[in-house]
């Protein structure tokens, strides 16, 4: 059998693990764990601080054993080592021992450059662990979880599990696993909303969703649960500027499919399915009425008011009542 590339083998003798979300960053480490322990059920494995590789550590630790057993060496923060560490591992670097997996964690940032570039230079096996600060990139790991599980899920339920559950990517994963163990077949947003209803109805998201859908005393009650389990002001009006905006938005583009609008508008094609039903109602002077309302509720919570939960609550009862302002003409 071909021996795999360097890029795919998790027993390659370097894995640089390169960014700040720590959930990617344990799996990296726990692939190469893994793999290595397939192939030895003796691994030794090391999982060292800065402050525990001191200069001559790494040199103790891959000396070569009368055993030949299989160790993997892991260093965190590996920005952080001492210059004179970082000697060593260079050193490392140019003859590596056998059997032996060193994976260096490095934040990938301007400190300790010099040791990433070294570490890339010899060829070592690189995992990209970026930090997920954008929704789009959080709804992309979830869908990615739901398809390494071997399972379908809804664009609508991906998009409720990442709007009930948050940015912490290990309650996104663990959110993932426990829908996939618990529910057969595909999973949907009703299913979501069953097993996250109490956290799905604190979301900024479902305020705005509520509002947008002229459905005032809900949207009400979902802002005040949310303020109660401290969500965030400034995020509820995100939510609400993001989906007066994509009604917006839809009502001045050109007809065509979803997918021809999606390019159009930048939207996934089952979200503008869903401000199509949403827009129902709304005219363009609905529109313009609502975003000022997000305005003002914005400066509101911002400081420029004495009571942010009044004016939310303001702008909450203003755009539901902008939604319905073809039924009042």
């Amino acid at each position: 059998m071909a021996r795999k590339a360097a890029q795919d083998d998790p027993l390659a003798p370097l894995t640089l693990a390169v960014g700040q979300e720590e959930l990617l960053l344990d799996r990296a480490v726990q692939e190469v764990v893994a793999a290595a322990k397939a192939s030895d059920a003796d691994t030794d494995v090391r999982d060292l601080t800065p402050d525990q590789l001191q200069p001559g550590t790494l040199a103790e630790l891959t000396s070569p054993s009368l055993f030949a057993e299989r160790k993997v060496v892991v260093v965190r923060n590996a920005q952080d080592l001492s210059a004179d560490t970082i000697k060593d591992v260079k050193a490392y670097l140019g003859a590596p021992a056998e059997e032996i997996t060193l994976v260096l964690l490095h934040a990938g940032g301007a400190k300790g450059k010099g040791l990433l570039d070294a570490a890339r230079k010899a060829g070592a096996r690189e995992v990209a662990c970026p930090k997920m600060t954008k929704p789009a990139d959080r709804l992309a790991f979830v869908r990615g979880e739901f398809r390494a599980a071997g399972r379908s899920a809804a664009p609508e339920a991906c998009q409720a599990l990442v709007d009930a559950v948050g940015s912490d990517l290990r309650e996104l994963a663990s959110a993932v696993s426990q829908l996939v163990a618990d529910v057969e077949g595909t999973i949907d947003e009703a299913v979501v909303g069953r097993y996250y209803t109490g956290r799905a109805e604190a979301s900024s998201f479902t305020v705005a969703d509520r509002a947008v859908e002229g459905r005032a005393a809900e949207a009400l009650e979902a802002l005040r649960w949310s303020l109660a389990t401290g969500v965030a002001p400034v995020l509820i009006t995100s939510a609400l500027a993001q989906g007066v905006r994509a009604i917006g938005k839809l009502q001045s583009a050109r007809g065509g499919r979803p997918a021809d609008l999606a390019r159009e508008l930048g939207m996934p094609p089952w979200k503008i399915d869903r401000v199509r039903q949403q827009m129902r109602g709304w005219t363009p002077d609905g529109v313009s009425v609502a975003l000022r309302a997000v305005a003002e509720a914005d400066a509101g919570v911002k400081g420029g008011g004495d009571d942010p939960e009044y004016a939310l609550e303001k702008a909450v009862v203003t755009i539901a009542r902008a939604a319905r302002s073809r039924g009042r003409a």
